[in-house]
């Protein structure tokens, strides 16, 4: 595990940098009890950066690790924080996200692959909007299409937008989109979480591993990979391990760069 985060850092780090980061620690192994800490550990070394930020409820003041190098991203492997779960902005500004998420979390016995179609629906209505998407797998059961921002939208402007356009697409695909976290509703549809756009939601790193029994990796894909897995009928296709992450990093680079250098407006109306 640290080895692959060493050898990831180079296209891992332009994401978390910056960014107050939570850490899911299994510190028994992913079979184990693990435990999510925002707070930077009291002993971690004076080189690791940190970031303070105030409680929306009024409380104490919050000082998250930031990972901006290196040597940080190995501390954290030794901690078995086999999980980086980063806020959508950056530790300047914890109220404008540099991005917009939705998370499309399948409910069985939907799958993956239902999620690459809803993926596809997401990526076309954003586009009849004038904005472009980015998709990552989650390293788990599902998908994430991200919005690249880098501009001055709060979320005020981010979480409406998401909703609204979760809403449409379940009216326009009712037998496979569910846009609200009611457990009985989403079987067999995939739901578009919107809501992670807040001011306190995490969501799981780009080239973050998880915490399974396989090693997966939240991976970036093409949308001609998401579309060649579709006419496949192949989810295999969209599920990648450490090794081969390392691989197509050498060959492909970082395909969710634009995901923190493009910037985006959204409309107005």
């Amino acid at each position: 595990m640290v080895d692959y985060y060493a050898r990831i850092a180079p296209v891992l780090l332009p994401h978390l940098r910056g960014r107050p980061l939570t850490l899911k620690r299994y510190p028994n192994g992913t079979e184990a009890a693990f435990f999510y800490e925002k707070r930077c550990p009291p002993h971690h070394p004076d080189w690791v950066a940190t970031l303070s930020v105030q409680s929306r409820s009024g409380g104490a003041t919050v000082n998250y690790c930031s990972a901006d190098d290196l040597a940080t991203l190995v501390w954290l492997a030794n901690l078995a924080v086999i999980e980086l779960h980063p806020l959508l902005a950056l530790g300047s500004d914890v109220d404008v996200p540099t991005a917009m998420v939705f998370d499309l979390d399948p409910g069985p016995p939907a799958g993956l692959l239902d999620c690459a179609r809803v993926a596809q629906w997401c990526r076309d209505a954003l586009g009849e909007a004038g904005l472009a998407s980015w998709v990552k797998t989650s390293g788990s059961k599902g998908l994430q299409v991200y919005v690249p921002l880098n501009s001055s939208h709060n979320y005020d402007d981010t979480k409406p937008f998401a909703h609204r356009l979760a809403q449409r697409l379940e009216r326009e695909h009712p037998e496979a989109v569910v846009e609200k976290m009611d457990k009985a509703r989403r079987r067999g549809k995939v739901l578009i979480d919107w809501s992670q756009n807040h001011v306190s939601k995490t969501t799981v790193s780009v080239y973050s591993l998880r915490a399974r029994t396989r090693p997966t990796v939240s991976t970036p894909v093409t949308w001609d990979e998401v579309a060649q897995a579709l006419g496949a009928g192949e989810p295999e296709r969209l599920v990648f391990e450490a090794s081969q992450v390392l691989d197509r990093v050498e060959q492909q680079g970082d395909l969710f760069e634009p995901v923190v250098q493009r910037q985006q407006e959204l409309p107005t109306d």
